[in-house]
């Protein structure tokens, strides 16, 4: 039984050497690929709407996604998200304004 189980470890560990060291001949490194890129970017021509978001898939990468891809979907949004903000702010700062009505008093004879 025991030797049984040497001879097993031989076995494997030859080949996961082999595996490792590349036991082929002519066979050379993996071949490089173009690194994947945004598809579908964010408008720059218009306002960026929900189905603009809901439409957004990031390449996979090594690691995940690609950092700068998801850096400036987030970067763009944000920039989306701000200006509505400033525009909201700007109408409810025009609707609370206290109206100056022009009226001609009573007693003026014009």
């Amino acid at each position: 039984m025991f030797l049984f189980l040497v001879i097993a470890l031989a076995v494997v560990v030859a080949a996961v050497t082999l595996a490792v060291v590349g036991g082929g001949e002519g066979t050379g490194p993996l071949p490089e690929e173009a690194p994947q890129r945004l598809h579908d970017p964010l408008p720059w021509d218009r306002p960026v709407t929900r189905a603009d978001v809901d439409s957004l898939r990031f390449p996979l990468a090594a690691r995940g996604y690609r950092m700068s891809d998801v850096d400036d979907a987030l970067g763009r949004l944000a920039a989306e998200l701000a200006e509505r903000d400033a525009r909201i702010a700007d109408l409810e700062a025009a609707l609370t304004a206290p109206r100056v009505s022009v009226e001609k008093p009573e007693d003026d004879p014009r």
